[in-house]
């Protein structure tokens, strides 16, 4: 893939970010703010799926596992 197309479609991305969330109005110190709280709060979410989401998903299959009458797992 060309370089040159790579670097123009981020910088597409990136416009199309500052347009859905307005932050193209904002003033540099408030947008790197406005930038900083973002990243932050996306990091939270990401991090926080990575941790639960796999616990929940597992306790959830074992209990439909239970509804639907599977064999509990031996104990020996």
């Amino acid at each position: 893939m060309d370089v040159k197309r790579v670097k123009d479609y981020i910088y597409w991305l990136y416009y199309q970010y500052q347009l859905v969330t307005c932050s193209y109005v904002l003033e540099p110190w408030e947008q790197s703010m406005f930038h900083t709280i973002t990243v932050t709060v996306l990091a939270m979410v990401v991090y926080t799926a990575y941790v639960f989401v796999p616990i929940h998903v597992r306790l959830a299959l074992q209990f439909f596992s239970q509804i639907f009458g599977a064999q509990p797992e031996s104990s020996v």
